[in-house]
């Protein structure tokens, strides 16, 4: 079985390169029609709000027969809440960001969107470097403080929704107010080359969050953030990530899941070469203790490294965060076929391996294979209930399985 889930992810990881290399010969015979927002009277000082003229050189770029390029030079650009809508009659679009796109310092300006760019229906976008700058820190405070019931959600900073052909290379974002990144109902998308920086205690700042959605890939892309470096909701297959870091945060998650009875699954997921450094958790699967047809399966987690991880593998199936309105109750998804290779490094806590399954739908085939996990100064422990699984080669902590 880790043989055949190996080489399923193998020709996964081959296939998503040969999806995602551009065609030379293409290249060189396509008329691309450049869109410099300058033309269309954006203005790089960072105070004259630049919104409308995105939105005309998306509108403009859109209706374009050819491809399309959307300029944007150095400089600071003052940008609210912009939806990008498909149907476009160019079969590629791309942003070339050289500046730094920023949003309002007065966070209630930002914080009733859903998004601040906010792309949907589309095919064929790339986005090419540049800095999204959407300066959360006051909203985080709010959310913090006495009066967080009188906060706005506030945006994502960045939002693919039903999309498809999906390209975000280079970019920086900076203090999302919710999460940085967001890919709901897309499929064939690469996020590579991406930077993710926000404080260790901002709420609910997850760098980039998948759900409802068929292959993704996300390579060498650094995250800090106050949330999930990368959570993975339901719906969601076919999903490779890889040289990934990730710390400060709470790990990469699949989940949470349970939060309704009807629910997609989850499957065919892998992490490769990741670095967790000071983190909550290090690869997580949590779902709520109630109800639910959902599932996670075929899940691999290979070559990753902990530096002081909390809680470095862990399955919790009877997730509530803070212990809050808990649903008491015992969780319905299903978990299966998850493997564990090569994983080394510290825990910052005595129970380095955590696997509390769910007693109605106990988790089955996990595997430990060349785990080495300790603690300092003390001895490192295993916890498992209903869990059902095998090791393979040299296991530390010693295995509860």
């Amino acid at each position: 079985m880790v043989q055949l889930t190996s080489c399923f992810c193998t020709l996964a990881f081959i296939l998503l390169h040969i999806l995602y290399q551009p065609s030379t010969a293409a290249a060189a015979d396509e008329t691309v029609t450049i869109y410099n927002v300058l033309s269309f009277g954006a203005k790089r000082n960072g105070v004259t709000d630049s919104t409308q003229a995105f939105l005309d050189a998306w509108a403009a770029a859109c209706a374009s027969p050819d491809s399309a390029e959307i300029n944007v030079p150095k400089g600071r650009y003052l940008l609210n809440s912009m939806a990008f809508n498909g149907d476009c009659k160019s079969p590629q679009i791309t942003f070339r960001i050289d500046g730094t796109l920023v949003a309002s310092p007065d966070y209630r300006v930002l914080g009733q969107a859903s998004n601040w760019f906010g792309f949907e229906g589309v095919s064929g976008v790339t986005i090419i470097g540049g800095t999204l700058d959407a300066k959360g820190s006051a909203l985080w405070a709010c959310k913090l403080s006495s009066k967080a019931s009188n906060c706005p959600d506030g945006a994502t900073s960045l939002s693919f929704t039903n999309s498809k052909n999906i390209r975000v290379e280079g970019l920086m974002l900076l203090n999302s107010q919710m999460y940085h990144i967001v890919i709901n109902g897309c499929q064939d998308v690469l996020i590579q080359g991406v930077k993710v920086i926000a404080a260790g205690n901002s709420p609910n700042t997850d760098g980039i969050h998948v759900q409802f959605s068929k292959n993704v890939a996300i390579f060498d892309t650094s995250i800090k953030t106050g949330d999930d470096c990368v959570s993975i909701g339901p719906g969601t297959k076919d999903l490779w990530m890889e040289h990934i870091s990730c710390g400060p945060g709470h790990g990469i998650s699949i989940g949470s899941l349970a939060k309704d009875l009807e629910e997609e699954g989850v499957q065919n997921v892998t992490v490769k070469n990741a670095i967790f450094k000071g983190t909550q958790n290090g690869v997580r699967i949590k779902s709520w203790a109630r109800r639910s047809n959902g599932f996670v399966q075929r899940v691999q987690f290979l070559d990753v490294e902990m530096v002081d991880v909390q809680n470095p593998i862990v399955i919790d199936q009877n997730y509530c965060p803070h212990n809050l309105d808990c649903p008491a109750q015992v969780s319905g998804v299903k978990i299966s076929d998850v493997l564990y290779q090569n994983i080394r490094g510290t825990s910052a806590t005595t129970v380095a391996v955590k696997f509390a399954c769910s007693a109605a739908n106990p988790c089955s085939e996990i595997r430990l294979e060349n785990v080495n996990l300790a603690c300092r100064n003390q001895v490192v422990e295993s916890y498992c209930t209903n869990a059902i699984g095998k090791t393979f080669g040299t296991v530390q902590p010693t295995s509860c399985l």
